[in-house]
């Protein structure tokens, strides 16, 4: 098996986190989509499709599992043990932190894979956009926002968004390829003042690693997948797992499935 992450099939890269490699995952199994992954009892099923359907930049839903199905069409692997790690929730407070939730996993939980943008990550380096966070190796920085999500029966919450920091003269070519990917989050929601989203300093994100912004770079942020998991915390349903943030579901679909025109 390669070593070089950006080189290993989605299952090679499954099968290493199945073995307990806990590692961010942006850079892995380039030209594969990741996703987000949350898990909700299946009376929250519907609420949560409308919830998605209502905030579709935070949370565009690229596949849904039967209950207590651990597979999807779109990822051929264990949603218990593939991806790096995992948040579980009860009553809205997280609980743990771990590689593996077979021990905790329920029959009634329905599997969404919701768009990341990791998948336009390929496309923005191969038009010349540098990545901090891949130059440092380190998570992507995240941030919970001011800007609420419409609410959707019993679900309601914040923006989450992701930030990475883009040459000003490269701004325009980071909205022009990322647009292409609506199905991964798409277009950026905002350019420049973090504090025009609630943000009150970059060097402390609420999820991922901070990302120094450099002299003639301008803060660029994505809507996030880490968004569900803010209306699991603001809504306390009694249970839900999550993707540790950062730590994505690789799935078997190509970045260029979700491309258009």
């Amino acid at each position: 098996m390669t070593t070089d992450p950006a080189a290993l099939t989605p299952a090679e890269a499954r099968a290493l986190f199945r073995g307990g490699l806990v590692t961010p995952t942006a850079g892995y199994s380039a030209g594969y989509a990741q996703a987000n992954l949350i898990a909700l009892p299946r009376d929250l099923a519907f609420d949560f499709l409308l919830f998605a359907q209502r905030n579709p930049k935070a949370c565009p839903v690229l596949d849904v599992a039967d209950a207590g199905e651990v597979s999807a069409s779109v990822f051929a692997g264990d949603l218990r043990t593939d991806l790096p790690a995992y948040r579980v929730y009860e009553h809205g407070r997280q609980v743990a932190e771990t590689a593996d939730v077979r021990d905790v996993w329920r029959d009634d939980l329905v599997s969404f894979l919701i768009g990341c943008s990791f998948t336009f990550e390929a496309p923005l380096l191969a038009a010349g956009v540098p990545l901090r966070h891949h130059e440092a190796g380190s998570n992507v920085a995240m941030f919970t926002t001011n800007r609420r999500c419409r609410p959707a029966g019993r679900l309601s919450g914040p923006l989450v968004v992701s930030m990475r920091p883009i040459p000003a003269g490269q701004v325009a070519d980071a909205v022009r390829v990322t647009s292409r990917y609506p199905a991964v989050h798409g277009a950026p929601v905002h350019v420049g003042d973090p504090a025009a989203l609630g943000i009150a300093d970059l060097d402390r994100p609420d999820f991922g690693d901070p990302v120094e912004v450099c002299p003639g770079e301008i803060p660029v942020f994505w809507a996030c997948g880490v968004t569900p998991q803010a209306a699991v915390a603001a809504s306390a349903p009694e249970f839900a797992i999550g993707h540790a943030p950062g730590h994505m579901a690789i799935t078997d679909a190509r970045d260029a499935d979700y491309q258009v025109p």
